[in-house]
């Protein structure tokens, strides 16, 4: 058990240089191996859903090489109990987490993993069925039916990365604004064509995207 505090290990979570590179058609499998080990690792009752989102979902889209996976779990206190201790004995960085701000629920369990150099491969957002961030997967849909906005969210992303490369928290901020102006026209185009894609809920307005600071 590491005796690091959890300031200590946000403090060192941020201090992560930001890279934002050219796609990488090795993506997609990266996504697959990982959740193949999280279906064979933990119970089939608790984990409901696996997907890939993020720039790394984006076929061409430059990005942070990061896999992040939404994971559906029935139970966040199960999740608590029966995947984070497994996953940090095997080195992944835990936390749980506010899904705004510093404080004060829903809080949900998100995990970082590391290769042998220290460099973060996959990001494990673990949510249940409920949770509004199940609207990312508005975004990367629409940036995957939308190439002019995927390229412009790429230009975004690499000049950003070029300003803060050392300042997480403000790279994350200053790319918010587009985030959320995709993700509310991904909303109204699947409202306007009904779509079964999306769930309901996401078709709601005044539903804020969730944006995380320590990615």
């Amino acid at each position: 058990m590491s005796s690091e505090s959890l300031h200590e290990k946000v403090q060192r979570v941020l201090r992560d240089r930001i890279e934002v590179v050219p796609y990488d058609p090795a993506w997609p499998g990266r996504f697959e191996a990982e959740r193949a080990f999280l279906r064979e690792r933990f119970p089939g009752d608790l984990i409901t859903r696996i997907e890939h989102f993020g720039s790394t979902a984006v076929p061409g889209l430059a990005a942070k090489p990061v896999i992040d996976l939404l994971v559906g779990v029935r139970s966040l206190a199960r999740t608590q109990v029966e995947i984070a201790p497994m996953l940090e004995s095997l080195g992944y960085d835990y936390f749980w987490r506010a899904t705004h701000g510093d404080a004060g629920p829903p809080f949900y369990a998100w995990f970082i993993k590391r290769d042998a150099a220290g460099q973060r491969t996959h990001h494990l957002h673990f949510v249940e069925p409920h949770f509004e961030h199940w609207d990312r997967l508005l975004f990367r849909d629409y940036l995957r039916q939308h190439p002019e906005t995927a390229a412009a969210y790429a230009a975004l992303k690499l000049r950003l990365a070029a300003e803060f490369p050392d300042d997480r928290v403000r790279y994350t901020r200053e790319k918010t604004a587009f985030v959320v102006a995709v993700t509310n026209q991904a909303r109204a185009e699947v409202r306007n064509q009904r779509s079964d894609r999306a769930p309901d809920r996401l078709l709601a307005s005044g539903i804020r995207p969730q944006v995380c600071d320590l990615e």
